[in-house]
């Protein structure tokens, strides 16, 4: 029995096995099975070959555009920023990813139009695993859906998630380390619900993990379990871009609003409805800091403050500047709210927050 026939017959499994207390453990031994078997899938594939896309993350951060063939992802990235994607009337216009570069309040933000992606993607139809493997570089996914066609949302998301992305979600609050004997041992910090020992024990069993100490500061359920075990997962944030409202009736704009149960922006790329919100839209999920560089012994440069995300560290910036200045770092002095006093003397891993004043000193 082959891999994909291993995998569906997993899955009809799962399907047909009731979730309660007494099959919590067997089912999530066979998820386990499930994403062990989907990895292999994929680096198989992956070994094959194929067309492949190489991209270079640039600018203050990277967004790129997601969904169906013919959904407006080229017209979009084209009013949005200098990108020339091929725009027609019919399918799989886009052949390759198209990157652009979008300026907004002084922040340069690089936006990636990928091929359409068609149901069975991230198996590896219409070289979907090698469109989707782009997303998992993404600062922002932006899914753009057709507001007529708002049940192929679901679609999108699940070859997201069958491909290792997870959106709007963080990584799970536990740590696993092995240990030489002693079997496998769960601690929790909170109240479980969700999984148990015996579950814990089954899921790391097929990974080959008898031994360990498990720390748990969530409830997780055996997915997001598995999830941690695997190592291999991105955590990216969304947002939901409703596109081409003029081609749709006030009923299926009302119907696609309440079906919708996550932020989204309704738009019509054609005709430059709402393409400004969107843009501050995008601008806000980016959760972007300025920082303000000071050399040493001058003074700040307002004018020109160095474009960090949310929960960047010192090292962030160093990276920012040169490649060689984490190598050559002693230390930094932060001025700001990051800091306790002005002036205080920090490492690289000391978080930064907006406005924050920083000077670098470097080994001689």
């Amino acid at each position: 029995m082959g891999v994909d026939e291993k995998i569906t017959e997993i899955e009809e499994e799962i399907s047909k096995t009731p979730y309660n207390k007494a099959t919590q453990h067997h089912i999530g031994k066979l998820k386990a099975k499930l994403a062990r078997l989907k990895e292999e899938s994929l680096k198989r594939s992956s070994s094959k070959g194929g067309y492949g896309f190489g991209v270079k993350k640039t600018g203050d951060a990277t967004v790129v555009l997601v969904g169906f063939p013919s959904v407006g992802k080229s017209t979009l990235i084209n009013k949005l920023t200098n990108a020339e994607s091929p725009v027609a009337a019919y399918d799989f216009t886009t052949l390759d990813v198209v990157p652009g570069m979008m300026g907004y309040k002084g922040v340069s933000i690089q936006l990636l139009d990928l091929p359409g992606v068609i149901t069975g993607a991230s198996s590896g139809r219409g070289r979907g695993k090698e469109v989707l493997s782009i997303a998992r570089i993404a600062d922002l996914i932006l899914i753009i859906i057709d507001v007529r066609q708002i049940e192929r949302l679901n679609m999108v998301e699940k070859e997201l998630y069958d491909i290792g992305i997870r959106i709007d979600c963080l990584p799970p609050k536990m740590r696993i380390n092995r240990t030489p004997r002693g079997g496998v041992n769960l601690t929790s910090n909170v109240k479980l619900k969700l999984i148990n020992q015996e579950t814990v024990r089954e899921i790391l069993n097929i990974y080959g993990i008898h031994n360990a100490d498990v720390t748990l500061n969530e409830d997780v359920n055996e997915d997001r379990f598995i999830d941690s075990v695997m190592g291999n997962r991105t955590y990216v944030p969304s947002l939901i871009v409703l596109n081409k409202t003029d081609l749709a009736d006030a009923k299926q704009l009302t119907d696609a609003a309440a079906r919708l149960k996550k932020d989204f922006i309704a738009i019509s790329a054609e005709k430059d409805v709402g393409l400004d919100e969107l843009r501050e839209k995008i601008f806000k999920k980016l959760a972007f800091i300025r920082v303000y560089m000071k050399p040493h012994g001058g003074e700040p440069d307002y004018n020109e403050p160095m474009i960090l995300r949310k929960g960047a560290k010192v090292g962030d910036a160093c990276d920012k500047i040169h490649r060689s200045f984490r190598k050559t770092f002693k230390y930094a002095r932060v001025w700001g709210s990051s800091a306790k006093y002005a002036g205080q003397r920090k490492g690289l891993d000391h978080a930064l927050a907006d406005g924050d004043v920083v000077s670098i000193i470097r080994k001689k």
